[in-house]
């Protein structure tokens, strides 16, 4: 299918001339990411440069996908937009609602039965507003959206943080939330900061065990998971070019585990050959005629240290396979280090389970380099130790695996294939287990390893490696296990070695599918009635958020002071809570439960300050807005990494919390708060987070001066009569300030459409 040409020939008519005018406003070269934030700036935005780091700038994206759990939020807000249609082509893509257990078909048939409510509200939704709809079963969005809409200069914004996986053809793809696709469908402006840039140059080429994955795993650990908070990581070199267009995808999208605004390459004949593969020909053709637009201009290439605010060097011809966890996605184990590392940190050595695929690696090429470690198993007489599973990334994958045998050789060897979804991934995993929190090991080539990430149980260790290290490890059924140079012990009592992983980046007789699961919206769905019961406890139609009432916020509680990493996971658990991402009453009892709480090291144990006693953090909250007490939550540093999910700032604010006060934030959860109407505040003084108490008072003026670059006074009213008082900072722009003046982004946007 060919979607979107004539917006495509669009922006490629238009894109040579808005380069050669924004290398003119520069006078200097450009980088790619240069190329196409220049070439996007919404109408009306001032043509000037802008500082990166420092100044916001309205942006026009071409387009918007969203995924069935953000969807649903996203939604429900845009329908309180006052618009008929949405003002850019957008998708929606339903894979995070199934759940894996027993394989492919049943999953999916349960799936359906259980979440039909959902589906079906998504579905009228968008035939009521012209939205593209990806049905249950067609795939996980980002490679659905990789095989179907991503192109090479484009800039796209999904609400999922690994929308940046469109990188891998080119293109400058953002993670937002709901709020933020709102504006878009809307045909407002859509703001961010203008980001730093981080070169990463690419020398030698990969090989032998040696595949994409290790390089954005490599990169992870160099960066950290902050690294590359507000920057675009921007991949080039001979090594970059020599990577397969989905491997640079795999590459792209774990960049959303280093924090990153995005990741990208420039535009090669890797992208050339996978847009015609895919069915996009002439948009392969398209790019061919502007390629010097769609890459960095050549003297960038030959002095990156000029025009990248860091560079980063990695020759592929050294680098050796890594292994990345458990716990977090940026502590990076070259495979023969790593073996040290499990004995001296004790982590559980059997391996349970190896799980491949995801929206991260479950490209033609990864399943053929994994599926060819699998041969082994059978031919080498080897009996695979640990329990195995594989997940295809959409009904194309997995019918042209499916079509040349692939799927038969993992089957062979004990692996269950289950759906077309993201399933384990993020925790929507029905694990066999008889211990829900027993110590184990795992090992996956998905993206992010968190704790109770995969299967809800907090003493899980889940490492992060390539499709074939994982089918290796699974073969092996250990974590001390190195496929590079360890021999097995086969049915014979004889030694074997695993030969090198062989693969294709594309399947030599192209890609196939009967029903790839697409279903068009109606031409005029004015007539299209959308339905949300009253009493349905999947979906909850949404009131708006108060606006601020004009004055300083005095006399809050504090809710938590979380201690330690502290994601949207801790935030607003994924798993068994998705069911709830329509209802923002319900999922509110999911609110900060996951997070440790600084006083007491336990995590969902808060003291309730108008009782004395402990309870639930949601409990506490919202005894506090029955109270009609406002309440203030404090958290570390990178506080909110992690997923998009927005539902993370929605609950706070809908339970009655007013300010969230940390040491940094991640990009994606500071903007969502703002977006929601919530006061985001950073401590000036980053030991000040030392100086909160579990009783105190607390209270911020200066509101009704609230201007850019203007701190806040904080006051803490100890228990003891003692008082401190603290500077606080903030990020707001004036048009943020609006937001937060009006109650939240989408109760401004309501007011100047209809207006």
């Amino acid at each position: 299918m060919l979607f979107d040409l004539d917006l495509i020939q669009r922006v490629y008519a238009a894109m040579p001339q808005r380069v050669k005018n924004a290398r003119a406003l520069l006078g200097r070269p450009l980088t790619l990411s240069e190329k196409i934030l220049y070439s996007h700036l919404f109408e009306g935005e001032e043509f000037k440069p802008y500082s990166r780091g420092d100044d916001y700038v309205n942006f026009a994206p071409d387009r918007v996908a969203m995924q069935d759990a953000t969807a649903q939020m996203a939604l429900l807000q845009f329908m309180n937009a006052g618009r008929s249609r949405t003002a850019v082509p957008s998708t929606v893509h339903c894979d995070h609602l199934i759940q894996a257990h027993s394989g492919a078909q049943a999953d999916l048939d349960a799936a359906l039965d259980q979440n039909r409510e959902v589906f079906d509200f998504l579905q009228s939704v968008s035939n009521k507003y012209g939205i593209g709809f990806w049905k249950p079963g067609a795939g996980i969005i980002h490679q659905v959206v990789l095989e179907n809409y991503a192109f090479p200069g484009g800039m796209m914004i999904g609400t999922d943080s690994h929308t940046v996986n469109a990188g891998g053809l080119g293109m400058i793809a953002i993670g937002v939330g709901g709020a933020d696709a709102v504006d878009v469908m809307s045909g407002m402006a859509w703001e961010l900061k203008m980001p730093r840039l981080i070169g990463v140059k690419l020398t030698g080429r990969l090989n032998g065990w040696t595949s994409a994955k290790d390089v954005i795993l490599k990169v992870a650990g160099i960066l950290t998971v902050k690294g590359g908070t507000g920057a675009i990581v921007e991949y080039f070199g001979e090594g970059a070019d020599a990577i397969s267009a989905t491997g640079k995808g795999t590459i792209c999208n774990m960049g959303a585990e280093i924090g990153a605004t995005t990741s990208i390459f420039g535009y090669d004949e890797k992208m050339s050959v996978y847009l015609r593969e895919t069915g996009r020909a002439v948009v392969a053709d398209l790019a061919d005629q502007i390629t010097a637009d769609l890459r960095s201009d050549e003297e960038v290439y030959q002095n990156p240290e000029k025009y990248y605010d860091q560079l980063i060097e990695i020759n592929l011809s050294e680098l050796e396979p890594h292994i990345n966890g458990p716990f977090t996605p940026d502590a990076a184990y070259g495979i023969s280090e790593f073996v040290k590392i499990v004995k001296e940190k004790n982590y559980p050595l059997t391996l349970e389970v190896g799980l491949i695929g995801s929206c991260t690696n479950s490209s033609y090429e990864d399943l053929t380099r994994a599926a060819s470690v699998a041969r082994q198993a059978k031919q080498k007489k080897l009996k695979v130790k640990s329990e195995f599973i594989i997940t295809p990334g959409s009904e194309q994958i997995r019918y042209t695996t499916e079509r040349d045998g692939l799927l038969d050789v993992f089957e062979d060897i004990g692996g269950v294939v289950m759906a077309n979804a993201c399933g384990p991934c993020i925790g929507q995993w029905k694990r066999h287990t008889n211990d829900p929190e027993r110590k184990n090991s795992i090992i996956t080539s998905f993206n992010r390893n968190f704790a109770k990430r995969n299967d809800g149980n907090p003493n899980t260790h889940g490492f992060v490696a390539s499709p074939e290290i994982v089918t290796a490890m699974t073969i092996a059924g250990s974590l001390t296990f190195n496929p590079l140079t360890d021999k097995l012990q086969n049915e014979n009592g004889e030694w074997v070695s695993l030969d090198m992983p062989e693969g294709l980046e594309l399947p030599p007789d192209g890609f196939e599918v009967r029903d790839a699961g697409y279903v068009a919206p109606m031409e005029d769905g004015s007539d299209v009635r959308v339905v949300v019961k009253p009493d349905s406890s999947r979906l909850q139609l949404l009131q708006p958020f108060p606006a601020w009432d004009g004055n300083d916020m005095m006399g809050l509680r504090l809710l938590i002071k979380a201690k330690g990493k502290c994601t949207t996971d801790h935030i607003s658990m994924a798993g068994p809570w998705l069911r709830f991402r329509g209802h923002l009453d319900n999922i509110s009892d999911n609110l900060l439960i996951g997070a440790v709480n600084y006083y007491n090291g336990k995590t969902n144990f808060v003291k309730n300050g108008l009782t004395g006693g402990y309870d639930a953090v949601p409990a506490v909250a919202r005894a506090y807005k029955a109270a009609g007490v406002g309440s203030i939550v404090v958290g570390d540093e990178n506080y909110g990494e992690g997923s998009s999910r927005e539902h993370a700032a929605m609950e706070p604010r809908h339970l009655g919390v007013k300010v969230v006060l940390v040491k940094s934030f991640a990009r994606i959860h500071e903007t969502n708060l703002k977006k929601q109407g919530m006061l985001a505040l950073t401590f000036a003084d980053k030991a000040d987070y030392d100086k909160v108490r579990e009783d105190d008072i607390v209270s911020v003026s200066g509101l009704k001066d609230f201007a850019p670059g203007r701190p806040f006074l904080l006051t803490l009213d100890h228990a003891d009569g003692t008082t401190e008082s603290l500077v606080v900072n903030h990020t707001y722009n004036q048009s943020q300030i609006e937001w937060f003046m009006a109650g939240s982004a989408l109760n401004l946007i309501r007011r100047q459409i209809g207006e």
